[in-house]
């Protein structure tokens, strides 16, 4: 009996280390289940390390990195159907290595051959543009059914040490009737032209193509100043902006920017409430990238002219002579910016009192050069005068004795005749102490 229970003392015993044993295995496993799981995914990404190193010292051939197309420069905007399509400069495709971000130079998938296709303008190919060869394919636009091939020219180019340029390619239908209204660009690998893998494609940003019907109303940009008005933003051709300007006899942006620096607040009546304050800025904001020519004009306050403005083309005020004192623009005082604009009003009503200048005579000008200038009694004054007034008087030519309307908006002043050019040239010469500076000013008759 003792012995019986010995027995099973022990047997109690072992089956009691086996179930302890159990429950541990069930505590430890599923803890060395996450540690050989982490432990794996470490070696792993420690593998793709070395491999990405290897990619980037060029160590493998590229074909067996990650390969794709590029546009190298954006397009210029906008985009008419039936004229080519154009860059910042020409449109070149680039293939590069994606881990290196460098153009493949060599091997055959350099010279290989790349097709250029229509894509959905609201295509964006996730977060990353991580986009599958049929989400990209799925996205190709189409013709319109018995309209001609959305693309017409050169839809094919071949790369040469990787990369290529567009040629002749235009679009022959709008964007309007897709689903976002506009188009991409896309490039692919020609079909069949290339075997190994895959190639990722490239695309450019949305736009907008319009019909070419819509170029000949197009904006400029920059505007110039014999544009018609209506090549400003915000004013249609023939609409009621553009009608009520032309009935105001501002046909031009020069005309809009005389008015806009002489008397802003009529310019803003004439246009009227259907015109938005921020139509109003964008308005002027284009109409002053516009550049003015060379040609300034000075307007004495007084008769003997030791004071008086100076203003470009378009009526911008340059400087003030302050008693044979020049004083540049951005020195005048708030006061002084305000006498300066009221000359410049009076000097488009009593135009014929207006002297002619070169812009690079008044640049950097010296007060003691001004006051030769505008000195009533220095002789270079005086014959430019006296010349310009037989002229006037002998063809017709010249500035308006009277402008009190707004049609001194077009003053003519002699633009591109010689002798405006040879009283300029005279202005210049004087500058830097000419033969002609106590001489008169001559012609021969013909000219």
């Amino acid at each position: 009996m003792v012995l019986m229970s010995v027995f099973m003392g022990c047997i109690c015993s072992v089956v009691h280390q086996v179930l302890k044993m159990n429950a541990l295995q069930k505590l430890i496993e599923p803890l060395l289940r996450t540690v050989v799981k982490e432990e794996v995914e470490l070696a792993l990404t420690k593998h793709l390390a070395v491999i990405k190193r290897q990619c980037g010292n060029s160590q493998i051939h590229p074909s067996a990195s990650c390969l794709q197309l590029q546009f190298t420069n954006r397009l210029s905007l906008p985009i008419f159907t039936g004229t080519r399509i154009e860059g910042d400069n020409s449109i070149n495709i680039a293939l590069v290595d994606a881990l290196t971000g460098q153009v493949v130079m060599s091997g055959p998938e350099s010279l290989m051959k790349v097709e250029i296709v229509v894509l959905e303008g609201d295509f964006e190919g996730g977060d990353e543009e991580n986009w599958t060869y049929e989400e990209f394919e799925n996205n190709i636009v189409k013709e319109r059914e018995g309209k001609p091939p959305l693309l017409s020219g050169d839809v094919f180019l071949n790369l040469n040490e990787g990369t290529g340029a567009f040629g002749e390619l235009m679009f022959m239908d709008n964007s309007s009737w897709t689903r976002s209204r506009k188009f991409r660009l896309g490039a692919r690998v020609g079909s069949g032209y290339y075997t190994g893998m895959r190639v990722r494609e490239a695309k450019t940003k949305p736009f907008i193509v319009k019909d070419h019907r819509g170029e000949l109303y197009k904006k400029h940009h920059p505007p110039s100043l014999d544009d018609e008005v209506w090549r400003l933003e915000k004013i249609g051709k023939d609409g009621a902006f553009h009608k009520r300007l032309c009935s105001e006899n501002i046909k031009t942006v020069k005309d809009f920017l005389i008015l806009l620096n002489i008397d802003s607040s009529r310019l803003r009546n004439i246009l009227g409430s259907g015109m938005s304050a921020k139509m109003w800025e964008v308005v002027i904001d284009h109409a002053r990238t516009c550049s003015p020519d060379n040609l300034m004009h000075f307007y004495g306050a007084n008769p003997d002219r030791k004071s008086g403005v100076f203003f470009n083309t378009v009526g911008q005020v340059m400087g003030m002579l302050s008693e044979e004192h020049y004083i540049p623009d951005d020195e005048l005082s708030k006061t002084q910016k305000a006498d300066a604009l009221m000359l410049v009003k009076s000097a488009f009503d009593h135009w014929v009192d207006v002297v002619p200048c070169v812009n690079t005579s008044i640049a950097g000008v010296s007060p003691h050069f001004s006051s030769n200038l505008c000195s009533s009694a220095s002789p270079l004054v005086e014959n430019f005068e006296r010349n310009f007034s037989s002229y006037h008087k002998s063809d017709g030519f010249g500035l308006p004795n009277s402008i009190t309307s707004p049609s001194y908006f077009s003053p003519t002043i002699f633009t591109g005749d010689s002798r405006f050019d040879l009283a300029q040239d005279f202005l210049n010469q004087d500058f830097y102490g000419s033969k002609y500076n106590n001489t008169s000013f001559e012609t021969d008759s013909e000219n």
